[in-house]
């Protein structure tokens, strides 16, 4: 069986290997053990696009699957306008916009694209404040840069992570 990196975890894994890591290892269990607020948010605001209630407008690709067997990567997309051909990623309250909220719509740039459509636009979307900030099309150099994320990603040793102390998964998993 072939190996694929889901999408939504690329953004995790730049936010800090060791939270990615330890996600991974208690995802069977509860989503209270591991969950902060900012996640149970985000859970109930996908909520529209998993069960496909964004819209019934034939223009929208809602919660599709992608994948792109040259990165080796696949996931979910949000919303894709075929109109526009513009690709949505919502998020829950955008204060900043983090590396790793480019890197995950451009991995769907890169899977949509693979599988036959065309992409203008790239767009988070901030539901609290209804806000959009349109995202460029990966260059050559953004497109260096994902590959070599991507390499990182596969070549992880979790062994790595024994010496890893990270001010920020460290607080959450240890607070009660």
């Amino acid at each position: 069986m072939e190996f694929f990196i889901q999408i939504s975890k690329i953004n995790d894994f730049l936010y800090c290997p060791k939270s990615l890591y330890l996600h991974c290892m208690y995802e069977d269990f509860s989503e209270a053990l591991f969950h902060n607020e900012p996640q149970i948010k985000g859970k109930i605001n996908h909520k529209v696009i998993d069960k496909k209630i964004y819209s019934t407008a034939k223009r929208f690709l809602i919660g599709a699957n992608v994948y792109s067997q040259k990165y080796r990567i696949c996931g979910k997309i949000d919303i894709y306008d075929k109109e526009t051909q513009t690709l949505i990623e919502r998020k829950t309250k955008i204060k900043k916009i983090y590396e790793g909220y480019k890197y995950q719509l451009c991995a769907q740039y890169f899977c949509l694209t693979e599988m036959g459509y065309f992409v203008k636009k790239l767009i988070l979307r901030s539901l609290q404040d209804n806000k959009n900030y349109e995202i460029s099309i990966p260059t050559q150099k953004k497109i260096i840069e994902f590959e070599k994320i991507i390499q990182k990603i596969l070549s992880f040793n979790p062994q790595e992570l024994l010496n890893h102390h990270c001010p920020k998964c460290d607080k959450s998993f240890m607070d009660p």
